[in-house]
């Protein structure tokens, strides 16, 4: 019976797992044609890029423990392996989350409407500073990677089969006190970009909010752009936000799972819910304006032609 959940498990997870390549992958295509062909890049198209190259290295990273874990547990055997896929789901992992809240900066920075000159400033210097943000986001999240994983001795876990009349299961024996305190820091860390983006999100919506008013008072009937933008910039941060809260509470769901007897299902389980966050692609696709009218050409080439 166990089997056949766990066989079930890896085909939906599969599923996920093409999904999630398809869409990033076709992020960064498109993206990449263009700087290609005009010899420049947009700063939207760069955080858009580099966060769809960090999903689709999550989602290998994801899917590569998943399937150890659930074919070849022997490989486990030894923390040392195990720290190799710790350094990067933990460097992916950080720069899915640190991406996707410069996304949510960049949106707040170019959509809302205030009159600070701390935010005038930010607003004039961000496309500028972008490059240099992600490099930034990316030096840090390469340190903490190395932060982790080196603190974290060869036989902090080791899993061994243990073998019940017609079934196999795996359990792991943890270095609790290290490994808790290691996954506490590693989740308070990515805590941080999450505030941010929540504060982003509740800024856009009192922007929003002042610019309706103001369009209620001049009592303007014709369809407003910044309304628009402003509806669309939200969609993406509140499916950013909902997504990372899921994923986040799976990530804990499978770091935990580490503390009970038998581990194997509860954290297939855990990776299952968190393949969906790298995997969702659709709401940033749908709301940009040059990579939804290149999914319609294809669709339209795939289905007519």
């Amino acid at each position: 019976m166990l089997d056949k959940v766990e066989s079930t498990l890896m085909l939906i997870a599969a599923g996920e797992f093409a999904m999630g390549i398809l869409g990033n992958a076709f992020i960064g295509l498109v993206n990449c044609m263009n700087w290609i062909k005009n010899r420049k890049i947009a700063s939207i198209d760069l955080i858009l890029t580099s966060l769809a190259i960090s999903r689709i290295c999550l989602l290998c990273i994801i899917l590569l423990d998943y399937f150890i874990l659930g074919l070849y547990p022997d490989v486990y055997t030894t923390g040392k392996k195990m720290r190799i896929i710790d350094f990067f789901w933990t460097l992916t992992n950080h720069l899915n989350v640190w991406f996707a809240t410069c996304l949510s900066i960049f949106y707040f920075l170019k959509i809302a409407n205030f009159f600070h000159p701390l935010f005038l400033w930010m607003k004039w210097k961000i496309d500028s500073a972008i490059p240099r943000i992600l490099l930034g986001c990316l030096a840090f999240s390469v340190f903490i990677s190395l932060v982790v994983s080196e603190n974290l001795n060869d036989d902090f876990r080791s899993c061994v089969k243990v073998k019940k009349k017609t079934n196999i299961t795996v359990k792991c024996r943890v270095n609790k006190a290290q490994y808790a305190s290691v996954k506490i820091c590693l989740n308070l860390l990515t805590l941080f970009p999450f505030s941010v983006s929540v504060i982003s999100f509740l800024l856009l919506l009192l922007s929003l909010w002042r610019h309706t008013r103001q369009m209620k008072v001049s009592a303007t009937g014709c369809r407003d752009p910044s309304i628009e933008a402003h509806v669309g910039a939200m969609k993406a941060v509140i499916s950013f936000l909902l997504l990372f809260i899921a994923y986040y509470l799976a990530f804990l769901v499978a770091t935990s799972s580490y503390f009970m007897p038998e581990t194997e299902l509860a954290v297939m389980i855990g990776e299952l819910i968190a393949l969906i966050y790298p995997s969702h692609s659709l709401i940033l696709i749908l709301g940009n304006n040059k990579l939804r009218q290149a999914s319609l050409r294809v669709l339209w080439k795939f289905f007519f032609f």
